[in-house]
């Protein structure tokens, strides 16, 4: 140890003239790895780490919502990889076309889940032990207090004091007590007082949140594990079976095992749909539509069920959803030999609102090469100035199909997944339509055949008779596309989301106070003592000491007067 010099003491006079510094250096205790687990766990169980990872996984979802999820529009990820093929790499890198099942959103997922369970586990033994604790003693000095009142109560001349300021804090603790505080006398020599408080509500709605929002997390991450959704097409008088072979797409969870999927079916009697007349205001637009379905569970009776948008079909513990419709014409493809090669209700894919569609008919045997055509369906079909056709209206007045032949290979035989709704013509040649002047567009009517070029034998557009549709005499089937969604968690998503509102609403509106009553009589008068402390802001107190002591008065008002004797408040 050395003593300061004067010109240390110049320097800073602040300091006595006999400080003395030490002339070695602090060295700090080494943590050590036990230690410095320690801390990190403190860190990452603060409250302010995990706001920060709440925030974190917010941003986090904003791709998913940005581009497609393979999860959920797998067919949208094969498009976005053809309209950007220098981008889509990067993406996929990153596993932004899989955000909600990435390690780094994982990452965040599990350490916001772990961040919140440690906080909420101490805080709930504190908070566990502190219901079970005594109100705290009475303060000596109530008057320091800020929300305090004293009111000087004059006894009749032959009143025991003691006796009545012991009346006046029962009476207290019973009033304290209706008005659900827990209470607890504190008496002593020349006083008697209690001690109240409530308000312990506000602190289990606050821990009660944070539980609900792990109770969110968990719902969130084992449901999607268990949620499956599957899009599947039904044409008007076939059916669906829930297995996987029935499903055009299907993108099921991690915990989903898709051999034992509930058995159900559902089998599309009619379509229904009606849309707004021709000259009218919105002539076109559709009004309603109704997928008029037949269910049956297995070892069950059937039953009848209808679809609509935004109103669901619950079967079997899944929610089937109307995404789409269309019309689905029946076309029959006959060879040189008259032998059937195909006969299929194809559904045409809308393009428009007057539901101009576009389909694809894939024939891979009975001809001498495989033959792919490509069309369109004009439910009501007219020629523009230009001499392209379209359809002016989605209802069939005018039905007709125009097809174009490819013949070559399909590129199905390699084992290459292709999409039924589209034709690869790489090694192909077109055979008919625009630009082949010896075959020109296939055009047919229900009812109508035509022969295909080079010999190849006849195609039919079946007139699927009787009709429904007013000024047409066939009819052309409709089709439906339907969502299967299983969503085990979403029930507890929703229940665990009520109570963290409910426990939101209790930490943000119950006041968490403190009241006090102390009595001290003094020859023939009883000094009544109020007060109150809020735990955080509560602009409230004063108002609530104020209504303590005037229903205190009033009540010890009768009781004294009961007694014979006279009081008469004086206010400080």
């Amino acid at each position: 140890m050395s003593r300061r010099s004067s010109d240390d003491v110049a320097v800073d006079p602040l300091r006595p003239s006999d400080h003395m510094d030490s002339t070695d250096e602090v060295t700090q205790p080494a943590l050590g790895f036990v230690g410095w687990m320690r801390w990190g766990w403190r860190q990452l169980t603060s409250m302010r780490t995990a706001l920060v990872l709440l925030l974190l996984l917010a941003i986090a979802a904003v791709p998913g919502s940005l581009v497609p999820q393979r999860s959920a529009d797998p067919n949208g990820v094969t498009q976005w990889q053809v309209d950007n093929p220098d981008l889509y790499p990067v993406l996929e890198f990153f596993k932004l076309f899989d955000v909600y099942s990435s390690p780094w959103f994982s990452a965040i997922y599990i350490l916001l889940f772990v961040s919140l369970i440690g906080c909420v586990i101490p805080r709930t033994k504190h908070h566990w032990k502190a219901m079970r604790a005594l109100p705290p003693r009475t303060p000596a000095r109530l008057e320091r207090l800020d929300a305090h009142r004293t009111e000087v109560v004059e006894l009749a001349a032959d009143a025991d004091a003691a006796a009545d300021a012991e009346a006046a804090i029962g009476l207290a603790e019973r009033q304290l007590k209706k008005a659900g505080y827990r209470v607890q006398r504190y008496d002593s020599r020349g006083s008697f007082s209690v001690s109240a408080e409530r308000g312990y509500l506000r602190e289990t709605g606050n821990l009660v949140f944070h539980g609900a929002l792990i109770g969110v997390l968990l719902a969130v991450g084992i449901g999607g594990g268990l949620t499956y959704t599957g899009q599947s097409v039904i044409i008007e008088g076939r059916s669906f079976v829930n297995t996987l072979l029935d499903y055009n797409s299907f993108n099921p969870g991690r915990f989903v095992d898709s051999d034992q999927l509930t058995p159900y079916s559902l089998t599309l009697d009619r379509f229904d749909v009606t849309y707004v007349p021709s000259g009218e205001q919105g002539g076109g637009q559709a009004g309603d539509f109704a997928a008029n379905l037949t269910t049956q569970l297995a070892g069950e009776q059937p039953q009848e069920g209808v679809v609509r948008v935004n109103h669901p079909l619950d079967i079997a513990g899944d929610r089937v959803y109307l995404m789409g419709n269309g019309y689905a014409p029946t076309l029959t493809i006959r060879n040189a030999d008259g032998d059937v090669v195909f006969s299929e209700s194809v559904p045409f894919l809308p393009q428009d609102t007057q539901m101009t569609s576009l389909g694809v008919v894939k024939v891979p045997d009975g001809m001498p090469e495989q033959l792919g055509l490509v069309g369109f369906f004009y439910p009501t079909q007219v020629q523009r100035a230009d001499g392209a056709y379209a359809s002016s209206y989605p209802a069939l007045i005018n039905p007709v199909v125009t097809l174009e032949v490819y013949q070559g290979d399909l590129g199905i035989d390699d084992g290459t997944p292709r999409s039924v709704y589209t034709l690869d013509t790489g090694d192909m040649d077109k055979i008919a339509g625009r630009g082949v002047d010896e075959a020109p567009t296939i055009e047919l009517a229900p009812g109508e055949e035509a022969d295909l070029p080079n010999g190849l034998g006849t195609i039919t557009f079946e007139n699927e008779a009787p009709a429904s549709t007013e000024g047409y005499d066939g009819s052309v089937k409709r089709y439906v596309s339907l969502s299967v969604h299983r969503d085990v968690g979403a029930p507890w998503v929703l229940a665990f989301a009520l109570l963290a509102l409910a426990g939101l609403l209790a930490a943000l509106f119950i006041p968490r106070r403190r009241m006090w009553v102390r009595a001290t009589p003094s020859g023939h008068t009883l000094q009544l003592t109020y007060a109150g402390l809020a735990r955080g802001e509560d602009p409230t107190l004063d108002a609530a000491v104020d209504q303590v002591a005037q229903r205190h008065a009033v009540q010890l008002d009768d009781v004294l007067s009961a007694r014979g004797g006279a009081s008469t408040g004086k206010v400080d």
